[in-house]
């Protein structure tokens, strides 16, 4: 036996349940460079960071709108259902999360792309600068 094995691998039913759930709430950079690149994605790409670093690299045709900035008002300007998709500098960030928390609070939909713009450098993406 091993820290592998002392656990008995989850059914896999339970398993097709725990992913499904999971990507309703998640997304990766390859996904949404995919997307990205069709021209037609289907969701806002919103980089939640502050302008200073959005400025200094983002992913092509995100838009900046840090947390604070997300109010009601703000978030009328798109079509009721629109889908968000939020991204911070990473995983040692919890900007994400605190967007995506917002902008459920305010009714809409997100989901977070994961791996921030380190994610995105480690695929070899290239960025944007504004």
């Amino acid at each position: 036996m091993n820290a592998v094995t002392d656990v008995p691998a989850a059914a896999a039913e339970d398993v097709i349940a725990h992913y499904s759930k999971r990507l309703a709430f998640e997304t990766d950079c390859w996904d949404v460079h995919e997307a990205m690149a069709s021209g037609n994605p289907g969701f806002v790409l919103l980089d939640v960071r502050g302008p200073q670093l959005y400025a200094k690299g983002h992913v092509p045709g995100a838009l900046n709108l840090p947390r604070g900035k997300m109010t009601p008002r703000k978030m009328a300007e798109w079509p009721e259902g629109t889908l968000f998709v939020v991204y911070c500098a990473g995983p040692h960030c919890n900007g994400t999360d605190k967007a995506a928390l917002q902008l459920a609070k305010l009714g809409c939909r997100v989901k977070v792309m994961i791996g921030g713009m380190t994610g995105w450098a480690d695929e070899g993406f290239s960025a944007a600068t504004a």
